[in-house]
């Protein structure tokens, strides 16, 4: 059950087509869930990913599954960095930031919206659902669209293709370290 998540949420970061995925995942406990993103690290991280939780309570884990690379690189433009230091983040590592999210996740009243930028998101359409208060997008998929339309329609239907294709290897036997890109 757990991978089947995971691909339905991540196939397109298991891929190497974006950055992270994010999505909350059912554990029966704490030891459960170590266990499981355990066996999920072992399987990714010498494919450039890996797993973690970012915030867990009342038996649900908010799993962000990401490459390094890609972050890395992501969090290293201009408009990523200016609204990441906007919100308190030293932008100096990818693991400072993700520390500084997690903060952020547990002390904010709302949902930190800066999080697009970990996911692979276009800095412009973070900065757009932050401006206009998740109104006024031009479309929506993945995330709300701000910038270029296009572009992310065709991202979407890609995203789309990919989990269909992943989740039916998976169901054909093909197990998570085969279907993971390095990268």
């Amino acid at each position: 059950m757990y991978e089947q998540m995971l691909l339905l949420h991540g196939a397109p970061t298991l891929a190497g087509m974006k950055t992270g995925s994010l999505f909350t995942c059912p554990f029966r406990s704490v030891q459960d869930m170590r266990c499981c993103l355990r066996r999920w690290n072992r399987a990714l991280v010498g494919k450039g990913m890996r797993t973690l939780p970012l915030r867990h309570q009342a038996g649900k884990t908010l799993v962000y599954i990401y490459r390094r690379s890609g972050l890395l690189q992501d969090l290293q433009r201009p408009e990523a960095q200016a609204l990441l230091r906007a919100r308190g983040y030293c932008c100096h590592n990818p693991e400072g930031c993700i520390l500084r999210l997690m903060e952020r996740l547990e002390e904010a009243g709302e949902f930190p919206h800066e999080i697009g930028l970990f996911l692979g998101y276009p800095p412009e359409d973070v900065q757009g659902f932050i401006e206009n208060k998740a109104g006024g997008f031009k479309c929506a998929g993945c995330w709300k669209v701000y910038g270029d339309p296009a572009r992310a329609e065709a991202l979407f239907a890609k995203y789309r293709r990919c989990t269909q294709a992943y989740c039916s290897q998976y169901a054909k036997g093909v197990p998570l370290d085969r279907l993971a890109v390095a990268g």
